[in-house]
């Protein structure tokens, strides 16, 4: 089962480097976009954040409660901004920003709650 765990937390850094790289590389971009990476790394670490959270107990991992709230929150919230924006060529600087701070916020909670 700890392999199972280990696996489960790759999988949710590396949707979690997908999602920051690709708003970092359409930060320097003139018309920023969503891109496919985006897309997929939000999907990806929203589903493998909740698993985790979700098989917590087997895996015998002490989860504090308002911490993968306020995650959970940032994470979907995240996840509704790509995929509702992801129509668009071009969206907002601002709301590219956006997005970049939700993430580094979401890693920040996750790193120092």
């Amino acid at each position: 089962m700890d392999v199972a765990h280990h696996l489960l937390v790759l999988l949710h850094l590396v949707a979690f480097a997908a999602l920051l790289g690709g708003a970092l590389v359409q930060l320097r971009s003139r018309d920023p976009e969503i891109s496919t990476a985006m897309l997929h790394g939000a999907w990806v670490a929203l589903a493998s954040g909740v698993a985790l959270w979700v098989l917590a107990g087997t895996f015998d991992v002490r989860v504090e409660l308002w911490a993968m709230v306020v995650k959970t929150a940032v994470s979907a919230f995240v996840t509704l901004l790509v995929v509702l924006n992801r129509r668009f060529f071009t969206i907002p600087p601002g709301l590219l920003r956006l997005i970049t701070l939700l993430v580094l916020a979401e890693a920040a909670v996750a790193v120092f709650w």
